[in-house]
């Protein structure tokens, strides 16, 4: 009716492809000009307003028409990396003193290495090797990769503090001036536990279409993920 169509009028129309049938589709098309209208998909509703992209409203449509995906040889991109490594360089130079301290406080609490090294899966997928403060007890992983808990007994005193201030993350520095990081992106994953991931999370590898950072948007709006769930979740970021 006529009184229906006003209360429509500026609105924002999501379209769940599934369940939309052929008279509704027609209505809604045939008034999009005269009602001013938005019409969204579920995947561009949610990127827009929420920030995300939750992988269930990501259909094989939204996935091969790849227009949101930055063309990795466009301005942004080079002047991102320039970026990168600039930044990096003058952090790590700045972080010099704030290391070394670091360093000494890690050999004082148990005498162990200063350093821990662990592989992780990188742009295309491509494994490289990272350099982190050690933060945990040494021989903590015998039985193999698990993901870190909040309260994980593992962790040493001096480890915490440095988890909790991102001290421990400083040295990979170096692995954003390589070219394996960049400053801004999503974290990246060890193999081990990919493997579980992919096949518990669709459209998983999509996460390694981008170089992985140091930080990114899901480290800001979501806490420390440590569960097939949380991954779920930071992925849609």
């Amino acid at each position: 009716s006529k009184g229906d169509l006003n209360l429509m009028k500026n609105q924002c129309i999501i379209v769940f492809e599934n369940f939309i049938d052929t008279q509704d589709f027609n209505f809604i098309y045939g008034n999009y000009i005269k009602l001013n209208l938005t019409i969204m998909t579920p995947f561009k509703w949610c990127e827009k307003y929420l920030h995300k992209m939750p992988i269930k409203y990501l259909s094989k449509k939204e996935y091969q028409n790849n227009s949101w995906i930055i063309d990795k040889d466009v301005f942004q991109w080079r002047l991102k990396r320039f970026g990168d490594i600039f930044v990096s360089l003058v952090l790590l130079t700045l972080s010099v003193p704030i290391l070394m301290i670091s360093s000494i406080l890690i050999w004082i609490e148990d005498q162990g290495p200063i350093f821990y090294y662990q592989i992780r899966t990188g742009l295309g997928g491509k494994k490289f090797k990272i350099a982190k403060l050690r933060t945990m007890k040494e021989k903590s992983e015998n039985n193999g990769a698990v993901w870190a808990k909040r309260n994980d007994v593992r962790i040493t005193k001096i480890g915490r503090f440095l988890r909790q201030t991102r001290i421990d993350e400083l040295p990979q520095l170096i692995s954003v001036i390589i070219g394996n990081m960049s400053l801004i992106g999503p974290r990246p994953e060890r193999p081990e536990i990919e493997i579980t991931l992919k096949e518990k999370i669709k459209f998983y590898d999509l996460r390694h279409t981008i170089r992985p950072g140091l930080s990114g948007w899901a480290q800001v709006n979501y806490p420390y993920g440590a569960s097939i769930d949380d991954s779920k979740n930071k992925l849609s970021y």
